[in-house]
């Protein structure tokens, strides 16, 4: 119980939250981090390359 307490005191969670408005969409700026980051892994999965995709190739 004493860990929980000592990991609980190093990030205040005590304080109003940040919020991103656009219109009609109101989203927290640590849900709009998570959603851009999944995104760009996202992307970058379509993009990279496959592993052994280029030896493949080389011997047909």
């Amino acid at each position: 119980m004493n860990w929980f307490n000592t990991m609980g005191a190093l990030i205040n969670l005590d304080h109003p939250g940040h919020f991103i408005h656009w219109h009609f969409i109101e989203i927290s700026v640590a849900n709009f981090i998570v959603i851009v980051l999944m995104v760009a892994t996202f992307v970058t999965a379509l993009l990279a390359p496959f592993p052994g995709r280029r030896r493949r190739r080389e011997t047909r």
